[in-house]
């Protein structure tokens, strides 16, 4: 079986690359049987980002402070743990954006699609589910659409629900909610397209984030997930996700 290492920037990453490496060698993307991204949820989000198109299976190992979507470190032999997981496949949101000069953009998130106001004045905001308008005016600081597997993140900080990998849901999450005070966000399934738009966008302005990649003075936002870009992940069968998921919500 054929690896290619990559690690986050912190010492004890780097340093674990160069035993894997020095363990199993490392090899081209391209040629790989496994991409192993080692660090935290950033450097596997990266990685999904830089190779999805390669259709090859993501093994994380975690040397960073959560990495909730990450393997634990193990010192049993690399080959007979990738064979004993468990598959995950990830299906991104596919974002489409309009800015106020009528500019598109496009991108793909495997966490969230996030809508933030861009001055200190509350953003509103009209929520719409295939086309039927569900929320009229969302008065907040912004409001996020977020995957099962970046429920965890983002998504969680807002009060969001967390999502089992299998549940082909999607977190609708308002952050910081002034008006309907009391509304904490919904639960959609994924096969619902959302489209938010900005009320007031040239006296409000609102940016998007799709991931890491923002968009700026954005006045309509349409949310679908896409199977184009679906990943597959690993997950060691000793340490399950869903353990960790269980684990989440019953610690305090």
């Amino acid at each position: 079986m054929k690896f290619h290492f990559r690690s986050s920037n912190s010492k004890e990453a780097i340093k674990a690359k160069e035993e894997y490496v020095s363990l199993y060698s490392q090899n081209e993307p391209e040629l790989a049987d496994v991409i192993i991204p080692i660090g935290g949820d950033g450097i596997l989000l990266k990685s999904l980002h830089d190779f999805n198109l390669l259709n090859k299976p993501f093994f994380g190992i975690n040397y960073g402070s959560v990495g909730f979507l990450m393997n634990s470190t193990s010192d049993s032999n690399l080959e007979n743990l990738i064979n004993n997981s468990k598959l995950t496949e990830l299906r991104p949101l596919k974002m489409t954006a309009k800015d106020d000069s009528n500019k598109t953009y496009e991108s793909i998130a495997y966490n969230e699609v996030s809508l933030m106001r861009q001055s200190h004045q509350a953003s509103k905001f009209q929520i719409k589910i295939n086309d039927t308008t569900r929320m009229k005016e969302l008065i907040c600081d912004g409001v996020l659409v977020s995957t099962s597997a970046g429920s965890t993140a983002y998504n969680l900080s807002a009060h969001g629900s967390i999502l089992p990998l299998d549940s082909k849901l999607l977190a609708l999450t308002p952050i910081s909610a002034f008006r309907p005070r009391r509304w904490r966000g919904a639960l959609l399934s994924e096969k619902n397209i959302i489209k938010i738009n900005v009320l007031n966008f040239k006296d409000r302005q609102v940016s998007v984030t799709a991931d890491n990649i923002e968009f700026r003075n954005i006045k309509e936002v349409t949310i679908e997930s896409s199977a184009d870009k679906s990943c597959k992940i690993l997950f060691d069968n000793k340490h399950s996700i869903e353990d960790k998921i269980l684990n989440e919500q019953f610690e305090y």
